[in-house]
């Protein structure tokens, strides 16, 4: 299993992983403060899965909702979820829709990548944001390598550590806003909040 297995792995096991997905929006308060109180937001959710729950939730809010990932067969269960939502199948390393948007969220996604395509990903994300738009972002507490399952699927997870990330955002024009490492709230998860600044460079 390496990086570029992911995606395959991820189509695979696509009905299982929505049938078994939590959707008890533990995720809230992330994307809460995502969306800031915004009213009509266009949201990027990469990674977007089948939908449910944090797209969904983001709909529910009136956001205009552009889901995109990498797998087939995941982007059907998002269409088939959420019908009125954009549907891109693509790899997000690389992307480039020609639009910005007022949040971008990547949840249990991201992690998944090498840590250059992390890396890499820092032009992505600044590429796709309007001024003073929010990202949100799931990694690891600290640098590491380490091997999950995915139902019977072994998965590759990455992280690089809290400066190196903090260091990142600096220097493509985001202020973070809180880490939250191994946080309860979120089940464990390590989540970022960081902000863009109001003018696009």
């Amino acid at each position: 299993m390496d990086f570029n297995d992911i995606l395959p792995a991820y189509d695979r096991v696509a009905d299982h992983w929505a049938a078994t997905r939590n959707r008890t929006l533990f995720e809230r308060g992330a994307l809460s403060a995502a969306l800031d109180g915004q009213t009509g937001a266009a949201v990027l959710d990469l990674g977007c899965g089948a939908g449910l729950p944090i797209a969904r939730w983001f709909t529910d809010q009136g956001c205009a909702v552009t889901g995109v990932d990498g797998s087939k067969r995941m982007l059907d269960l998002f269409r088939g979820n959420l019908p009125d939502a954009r549907a891109v199948l693509a790899d997000m390393r690389g992307l480039s829709l020609g639009q910005r948007f007022d949040v971008i969220v990547a949840w249990d996604s991201f992690f998944h990548l090498s840590r250059e395509a992390q890396r890499a990903m820092f032009p992505v994300f600044k590429a796709h944001v309007a001024p003073g738009a929010r990202l949100v972002l799931t990694t690891g507490p600290g640098d590491s390598e380490a091997m999950g399952r995915v139902g019977e699927e072994p998965v590759i997870h990455a992280s690089l550590s809290p400066d190196a990330y903090r260091a990142l955002f600096a220097a493509h024009g985001f202020e973070v806003l809180w880490f939250r490492p191994d946080d309860a709230e979120f089940h464990g998860h390590s989540v970022w909040l960081a902000q863009r600044s109001g003018g696009i460079a």
